[in-house]
């Protein structure tokens, strides 16, 4: 009886030891939609638990890679939430796709103008970004997430290999193997629309040599119709014409 109380004792200490140590797990992370190849354009979401019981997330502060620069960063709006794209000169200019880009984006700022993120919730905010390095595995963006009331979390420590993940890591995106295609699939929707095109012209000049070849056939049922016509008349005439020659012999 004691030995079950005890175990059963065990077992409740260790599950709230789990759910307390539960929210340590979840960090700002990003991810792709789909994959991120390198040296093209990829849509991420920065995921951001609120990890506090009594405050709302109010400011997310993402800061980009200073060693790869991007070009291109796009913000998707997000209900209840202001977005602010900082950007600043380069010390080495940029080349994309012949031009020369002087400046880049450095840090993203969303703030609430509203309740912001609550206690068990979380919030992604959604970013079009390219190109993308082809010179790196992957991007490490340090993140600060500001709590209702005043708490500042910065999300900005660095994995390194071999040894256990960090307190507060930096969100991470691994980037894919480059494709023959940076830019998506507007070269080969254009491709499709091509072969639409061809297989379009296929069908009417089908359906041209088919109707030629039925007026063909009307036409020369006609001409066979009307040459049987003569011979039957032809026939009759002739008939005719042999029957009064025996009459008059």
């Amino acid at each position: 009886m004691k030995a079950s109380r005890i175990a059963a004792t065990g077992v409740v200490a260790a599950s709230a030891v789990l759910v307390l140590s539960g929210p340590a797990f979840a960090h700002v992370s990003v991810q792709p939609e789909g994959t991120a190849a390198k040296g093209g354009y990829a849509t991420v979401n920065f995921k951001v638990p609120n990890e506090r019981d009594k405050a709302s997330t109010t400011k997310l502060e993402i800061n980009f890679p200073a060693d790869h620069p991007l070009a291109s960063v796009m913000p998707q709006p997000v209900d209840g939430w202001n977005v602010k794209v900082t950007k600043s000169k380069l010390d080495k200019p940029l080349e994309v796709h012949g031009d020369k880009i002087n400046e880049a984006v450095t840090k993203v700022t969303w703030t609430a103008d509203g309740k912001g993120i609550q206690p068990g919730f979380f919030q992604k905010f959604p970013l079009s970004i390219g190109a993308l390095p082809e010179d790196t595995d992957e991007l490490v963006f340090k993140a600060i997430q500001t709590y209702s009331n005043d708490e500042v979390v910065r999300w900005i420590e660095t994995q390194e290999k071999g040894e256990e993940e960090p307190e507060t890591p930096a969100p991470v995106l691994a980037l894919s193997a480059a494709t023959d295609d940076h830019h998506g699939s507007a070269a080969s929707d254009d491709a499709d629309a091509e072969k639409g095109e061809e297989a379009d012209d296929a069908k009417a000049a089908a359906s041209t040599t088919e109707a030629a070849s039925d007026d063909s056939s009307d036409t020369t049922a006609r001409v066979l119709g009307v040459v049987g016509i003569v011979v039957g008349v032809a026939g009759v005439a002739f008939g005719v014409l042999a029957g009064r020659r025996r009459t008059n012999a």
